[in-house]
């Protein structure tokens, strides 16, 4: 069964039990929510909304949930050096 089917819950099981084995962690990545009108980051009490994780496919889906994604994008940043 791949990550991709298994359940949210199953899904942080498998991968404590693949970094375990000592299978390579993915990268860490940067996520900002862009607003396509201006190109700006978007900002929440004047601060960047910006995410970081090792999930960024996950962190782009949860920024962009109910927005038009016309006037918004999840910009996915790599952060340091391939692990």
């Amino acid at each position: 069964m791949s990550a991709a089917t298994l359940s949210p819950a199953l899904t942080g099981t498998a991968e404590r039990t693949t970094a375990a084995r000592g299978a390579p962690q993915p990268q860490t990545c940067a996520v900002r929510l862009i607003d396509r009108r201006t190109g700006q980051t978007h900002r929440v009490n004047g601060s960047p909304l910006l995410i970081f994780t090792k999930s960024p496919g996950e962190a782009a889906e949860d920024l962009l949930a109910g927005r038009d994604r016309a006037l918004w994008e999840a910009r996915i940043e790599p952060i340091g050096g391939a692990s």
